[in-house]
């Protein structure tokens, strides 16, 4: 039988959809199980953390050796691993730190990025979710209030100007609306709209929508996921960096890393949940499947490479711990998908694995995820920590 043009783009179309959902576990990746107890991984991860903290900076509540950033991202992990020990070992620390900081710098923007802000904002939430304290609840909506006043709304993109900026936006990029991107940086000439800062706000958008009950939130999210979907994802399934909203430029297509994916899947997995489109999920879960399978950050036995940086630290070092929570929180958020969770369960222990068996100085761990070994350092630390406790669960 002779199919016509109608039914073989139907049949090309399932083809193509069950080859996108196809969450088998690569053979070839480098120890894909583990079978230590819950009760020795919880220990794992602490053991971690407590390498980290006598770097603390008591007056600053940062840490020695990483950036402003990248010390957010420690609170996260702290906070986290409470969460999901449940226990309070870190929440002294956790609160006392985020509440100091919040009072130093307003809005938690130290430098004037509004990433920046947000990766506090969101250390903030992961401690309310931990330990229910209101104030860090406060913190973050501080923080999702003043990053809203550089999102393009629908408004602002049909009117080509956003009131905090000096300069005309285009109104489509491709011929898509720009409504949802949110500026890298809030100082009035910057042009820059880039995948990580509109992911962070897709994703605190998204806890505050759950956490609240207030859709103001959740539809701040979807316009924004709409953003990265509609702007900034190549055919392979990964996020790219960065559109300038004056001129509809982008960052060179080679520039891809971990975190900008990694974010975007746990913005996506909160989303799905908290806005009951199962849309968002189903989207979630091809980028997934597409980031621990991709050659760009990782070889064939899985272990990522990005960010190993053994003699001095660097932005890159921080994006991958971000892609491991991502894929954590989809692990949380998906129970029946068996698949899903077995793959993100062998891509966890992939990493776990390469950094006990390969990358390990008793409970120190180097940046370079393969090895060798390396005597201590802030930055390779922070790397490791997400992995350490986002195993506690998805081992």
């Amino acid at each position: 039988m002779r199919l016509t043009s109608n039914f073989a783009l139907l049949v090309s179309t399932l083809i193509s959809a069950a080859a996108a959902q196809d969450l088998g576990v690569p053979l070839s990746w480098r120890e894909f199980s583990n079978s230590r107890p819950k009760s020795e991984r919880i220990t794992i991860a602490q053991n971690a953390i407590d390498q980290m903290t006598p770097q603390l900076v008591s007056s600053t509540g940062e840490f020695n050796g990483i950036g402003y950033w990248q010390s957010g991202n420690v609170w996260s992990v702290m906070a986290n691993q409470d969460w999901l020990a449940a226990t309070t070992t870190n929440q002294a620390l956790v609160v006392n730190n985020l509440n100091l900081v919040f009072s130093r710098w307003q809005h938690y923007d130290q430098f004037g990025f509004n990433d920046d802000a947000m990766w506090w904002a969101q250390a903030a939430l992961y401690g309310y979710r931990a330990y229910k304290d209101t104030n860090l609840l406060a913190h973050a909506v501080d923080v999702w209030t003043h990053v809203t006043g550089y999102v393009i709304t629908a408004a602002q993109a049909s009117a080509g100007k956003n009131p905090n900026k000096s300069f005309n936006i285009e109104p489509t990029c491709n011929g898509v609306t720009m409504a949802g991107g949110v500026f890298w940086r809030p100082t009035t000439d910057d042009t820059a709209i880039n995948s990580i800062t509109t992911g962070l706000y897709l994703t605190l958008s998204a806890f505050l929508g759950e956490y609240t009950g207030n859709a103001t939130y959740t539809n701040a999210a979807i316009l924004s996921a709409n953003w990265i979907k509609n702007h900034n994802i190549n055919a392979n399934d990964l996020v790219l960096d960065t559109v300038n909203a004056n001129d509809c430029s982008t960052s060179p297509a080679s520039w891809i890393f971990t975190y900008n994916t990694g974010k975007y899947i746990e913005g996506l997995s909160v989303l799905g949940v908290t806005s009951g489109d199962s849309s968002w999920t189903s989207m979630m879960i091809n980028l997934l499947n597409s980031a621990v399978k991709t050659n760009v950050w990782q070889g064939s036995n899985g272990v990522i490479t990005e960010g190993a940086s053994p003699t001095a630290n660097n932005d890159a070092v921080g994006f991958k711990s971000v892609l491991i929570r991502g894929l954590h929180e989809a692990w949380t958020r998906n129970p029946s998908n068996t698949a899903l969770t077995t793959l993100i369960h062998s891509y966890g222990d992939v990493q776990y694995n390469a950094l006990l068996e390969l990358a390990a100085t008793g409970n120190t761990y180097s940046s370079s995820w393969a090895g060798p070994p390396q005597a201590f350092t802030s930055w390779g630390q922070l790397a490791a920590l997400d992995v350490m406790t986002s195993n506690i669960d998805t081992n």
